[in-house]
Parts: structure tokens; sequence; C-alpha cells
């Protein structure tokens, strides 16, 4: 990859990891998600190797997918509450749908599918950041709604997480 667009990559990644953080607007937070996605895929697809072409594509529509369920949901949330600041989740709906998002794009248990192939296809540095530095935000948006999400649904996805990522552990 040429040394200008590794470091326009690695630059804009850095800018949405940052924004996804530190925002309690629900469109920036969901600017940031966006600005990460866009910077991750030209990392995913460098060596141009058909495997990390459909890891670039699954990655692509199933974070597009779980942004546009962030962005409902917190259209529909602030319609209903007239508020676009993250800690305010008030409805039940918002609340479902904003798990099942976090949920896609953290690649918990039943939305999991995805992940490990994309792992596959992309080299061990991508692999690396995909799995550390592209949870930070999801991880904040988690944080920062937990006081409004249902409680025994994180306990289970969470449980079940760890025991099918230590059962294919054993596995491997």
């Amino acid at each position: 990859m040429n040394p200008h667009a590794e470091l326009i990559t690695s630059i804009s990644l850095i800018t949405g990891t940052l924004m996804g953080i530190s925002s309690n607007h629900w469109a920036m937070i969901w600017a940031g998600l966006e600005i990460n996605t866009l910077a991750i895929i030209p990392m995913i697809s460098k060596s141009h190797h058909p495997r990390a072409i459909e890891a670039t594509t699954k990655y692509f529509l199933v974070q597009a997918t779980a942004s546009a369920l962030i962005l409902f949901s917190s259209t529909i949330n602030a319609w209903s509450s007239g508020q676009w600041d993250i800690t305010q989740l008030t409805n039940t709906t918002s609340s479902a749908l904003l798990t099942m998002a976090i949920a896609t794009k953290l690649g918990l248990v039943p939305f999991h599918f995805w992940f490990p192939e994309v792992l596959q296809g992309s080299s061990l540095i991508t692999a690396l950041l995909l799995s550390t530095m592209m949870k930070f935000p999801p991880l904040t948006i988690l944080l920062l709604t937990t006081n409004s999400l249902n409680p025994i649904l994180l306990t289970t996805m969470a449980i079940f997480s760890t025991a099918l990522g230590g059962w294919m552990g054993i596995n491997q």
C-alpha cells in the first residue's frame, strides 16, 4: 500500500475511534463508527487475494447493517423522547435495536458468524486491529447505555459468548 494512503487510513482509524469514544451525541457516534468502518476496509483488502476481498465484503455488509440499526435506534429514541443524547435512551424498541446492533458490531454469540471468517481473510495486524481497536467504540456505547439496556439479555449474550469462545478454543 502507498505510504500516503496508509497514513491517511491510520489517521482515519484513530479519528473514528476517538470520535466514537468521546461523543455523547448519536450522530457523532454514528459518524465515528462509519469512519472506522471505511478506514479498516483498505487494510482488510490489501492483499488482493479472493479470500481478503470476500472478508472485506462480509465486513462491510455486516458493519453497514449494524450502523443502520444504530441510526434507526437513535432516530426512534429521538422521535419518542426528543433527545439526541446517548445517555437518554428511554424507548424499549430503541433499546432492543441498539442491543442487536452492538452485539453485531462486537461479534457476540447470536451475531458472531461473520467475525471468524473476516479474521481468516485478513492479515495478522489487521486481525489484531479488528479484534481490539475496532471494539472500543461499540464497548463505549454499551457502557454509556448500560442503564437502559436489558441486563438479562446482556448477561446471557456474555455467558454464551464466553462459553462458545472457550469451546471453540478447545476445538482448535
